[in-house]
């Protein structure tokens, strides 16, 4: 069943796809049918940076226990990381 519920977000970061690395500026999240991945229905995050181009993209796709193993790992992370540097200023992006 796809619940076409769609999470859009502006992000700051770097991924590295295929053209090598880039600034990521979007993410995407949603619950659908994957392109790839062998089940039925993922958790799909497309890491993007659309004033880019399609090359310039990352995507994955999980099944929802990996999906929710990988949310609470990222908590988990930041959680360990004093909240100075947290919360702290990014430094620009090439």
């Amino acid at each position: 069943m796809c619940t076409y519920a769609t999470e859009l977000i502006q992000i700051e970061g770097s991924a590295k796809g295929a053209q090598g690395w880039f600034r990521a500026t979007d993410a995407t999240v949603y619950f659908d049918h994957p392109v790839h991945f062998p089940d039925g229905h993922a958790l799909l995050i497309d890491i993007r940076n659309p004033a880019k181009g399609p090359q310039h993209r990352v995507a994955l796709e999980l099944d929802a226990r990996s999906a929710r193993e990988l949310a609470d790992a990222i908590y988990r992370a930041l959680a360990a990381v004093p909240e100075d540097l947290a919360l702290g200023e990014s430094a620009p992006l090439a």
